[in-house]
């Protein structure tokens, strides 16, 4: 039982730090938004667009970092700093190809995806603007993501915090400044949010890069017996099937997007306004998820797994009790959600009022796999939770959405409860084969 204690107090140490770090992530997105809301409809549904294909990749490299965020996790447990250094140079490495080749892309057919989106030439061309600032973010975010999940995987996940307590409040100040201008400067309106997202991201960059270099405790020169071209492959081979399953998630995300952008303008404005809002609600029980498997795979890497069966079961209790505490608060943001944005169209308001109950209840709906999914990753069953979110999504979901929307013209309700429904489809296979692989563990 003390042991069992002792991992607990560990996770929520590692957990409250990782909950800011992608609140803050997710607050970049809420300032552009409450920020650009005023400017009207068309601003907003153009920030939706781009922020969507952003976030796409944006996606991949998170789910990259995840990967090298257990392998480093993995490292600190058998104490080797020779691992620690492979892991953080194949994650750079294989996060910056990432970043260059959709860079590459978005440089280069980034209209061409634009009108694939919409045939609206007025919110084609804002998007546009945004999508020519805001792709260079993908740059930076490459080399974050991995000091990110090289901190989180030592246990030192308040080094990330204090980046974003940085790039917080200079995004929010110069993305005020640049949309709508201070004495005689008039401000750039949309490009203004863009602006200052980038600028603020490469502060935390910054920071980011000098925090790892003063640390006398970080060693991140690379292993002169250990090829480099040798150990990218099987650092590859761990990574990716923990980046298949983000980028499963990712793609699936994005596609929702796409398909809710196919709806009537004010119902898509509504998703738009009230994502940000949810992502950010969701990432505490993420956070705790994400601890959870740090902590398994940092016990896996010392061969210790003495009460790691009483752990599972009692985060996994405290994890659905957070989601509740997050859906009790979705639910006072839905009594207010008005007065933050006082001067949408009441089309819109109509839309956020129907689709309240399903965001209020999907992070209830929802914690219960996030945690089986991280903790079935670190058990080493990567390519099982890979399995059950791609059929859940792509076999099921998404068809029916799609459907639901290019064919049948269902309302906004019906199109975002695929969501909530999705959710509930993987929660049987989760939990049967959590409960399985951990009766296979033996206390040592």
């Amino acid at each position: 039982m003390i042991k069992s204690a002792t991992y607990i107090q560990k996770n929520w140490a590692l957990a409250w730090p990782l909950a800011f770090n992608a609140l803050l992530v997710q607050s970049m997105l809420l300032i552009d938004t409450y920020l650009v809301a005023p400017l009207g409809e068309l601003p907003v549904a153009a920030m939706g667009i781009a922020a969507t294909i952003v976030s796409f990749v944006l996606g991949i490299e998170i789910a990259i970092g995840n990967g090298i965020q257990l392998l480093v996790g993995r490292a600190v447990g058998s104490n080797s700093r020779a691992d620690l250094a492979v892991a953080y140079w194949s994650g750079l490495f294989i996060n910056s190809v990432t970043s260059l080749v959709f860079l590459f892309v978005l440089h280069f057919f980034g209209t061409e995806i634009v009108s694939f989106i919409t045939d609206d030439a007025e919110l084609a061309k804002l998007t546009e603007s945004y999508l020519s600032i805001t792709k260079y973010i993908v740059l930076l975010t490459a080399y974050t993501q991995v000091c990110t999940a090289f901190c989180n995987g030592n246990g030192k996940t308040q080094v990330p915090l204090k980046g974003f307590m940085i790039e917080l409040p200079v995004n929010a100040l110069l993305s005020y400044v640049l949309i709508n201008g201070l004495g005689e400067y008039q401000g750039l309106g949309l490009e203004g949010a863009a602006w200052g997202s980038l600028v603020a991201v490469l502060l935390r960059t910054i920071f980011l890069y000098v925090a790892l270099k003063i640390d006398s405790e970080v060693d991140l020169r690379y292993p002169q017996s250990r090829y480099f071209w040798r150990e990218l492959r099987p650092q590859y081979a761990q990574i990716y099937p923990i980046a298949a399953n983000f980028l499963v998630l990712s793609i699936g995300a994005t596609v929702y997007q796409l398909l809710f952008a196919q709806l009537e303008l004010y119902s898509f404005v509504a998703i738009t306004l009230i994502f940000p809002w949810l992502r950010a609600a969701t990432q505490f029980p993420n956070a705790w998820a994400q601890a959870s498997g740090i902590t398994i795979s940092q016990a896996l890497g010392q061969n210790d797994t003495t009460e790691l069966k009483l752990f599972i079961k009692r985060c996994t209790k405290i994890g659905m009790t957070v989601s509740v505490v997050i859906a009790g608060l979705l639910l006072l943001l839905s009594q207010f959600i008005l007065l933050i944005y006082p001067d949408i169209d009441p089309d819109t308001q109509t839309a956020l009022m129907v689709i309240a109950p399903l965001y209020i209840a999907l992070p209830v709906i929802r914690a219960y796999n996030t945690v089986a999914g991280n903790i079935l990753r670190a058990l080493g069953n990567s390519n099982l939770v890979l399995k059950i979110h791609f059929v859940t999504q792509w076999l099921i979901s998404l068809p029916i959405c799609a459907l639901l929307i290019l064919y049948l013209d269902v309302s906004i309700f019906w199109a975002f409860a695929m969501i909530p429904i999705e959710e509930l489809l993987k929660t049987l296979p989760f939990h049967h084969f959590k409960q399985r692989y951990i009766s296979r563990l033996n206390p040592e």
